[in-house]
């Protein structure tokens, strides 16, 4: 399984949630799939969707729900620390590891190589860490939805992308609609 393969199926068990997606092709393969107010797409800060979902997670009170990749969380590890002491039981950061950046032509990522983001995870403190194959993301996902407590779900899944159109909606109507949504969550 490559990571649309992973967004695909997670798209009818992320209903209720408040989702906060990583740049570039994530973003495009969430927003083709499964175009909703409640999705913030990312478009052009590498390495902050789990620092923008944490933040989300600590001032509100639904669930949120951040897809990031192991390229980004490589590009900003000091958001692992910064999770692990600022806990958020509303919050799930699910880390879609494919050991390579996916969206700018696969090169491979130190994840996919000798550093463990689970390990370094774990390292810095989180104390519910979970390392799946692609083939139980959704479960794993599914459970940590279902319960009360900060998450970090690490997916190992192959490299691949397909092709997607991009986003149309421009940065500042995709934040709009977001907040609204935000509000309307916690109203």
């Amino acid at each position: 399984m490559i990571r649309s393969d992973i967004l695909k199926e997670l798209v009818p068990v992320i209903t209720d949630e408040l989702v906060v997606c990583n740049i570039g092709l994530p973003s495009q393969e969430l927003h083709m799939l499964d175009d909703q107010p409640s999705n913030f797409y990312m478009l052009g800060t590498m390495g902050l969707a789990s620092s923008i979902g944490l933040g989300l997670a600590l001032n509100q009170k639904a669930k949120v729900l951040t897809i990031d990749g192991d390229g980004s969380i490589l590009t900003n590890l000091g958001t692992l620390p910064t999770i692990a002491n600022n806990p958020a039981d509303n919050f799930i950061l699910l880390i879609i590891d494919n050991g390579s950046y996916g969206s700018t032509g696969d090169q491979p990522t130190y994840a996919g190589k000798k550093t463990s983001l689970t390990a370094v995870a774990r390292a810095c403190g989180c104390d519910n860490v979970i390392e799946c194959s692609a083939e139980d993301t959704v479960a794993t996902v599914t459970e940590a939805l279902k319960g009360d407590k900060m998450t970090i779900i690490v997916s190992k899944c192959e490299s691949g992308n397909v092709k997607v159109p991009v986003i149309e909606l421009d940065a500042p109507v995709i934040k709009h609609r977001f907040m609204e949504e935000v509000k309307r969550r916690n109203a």
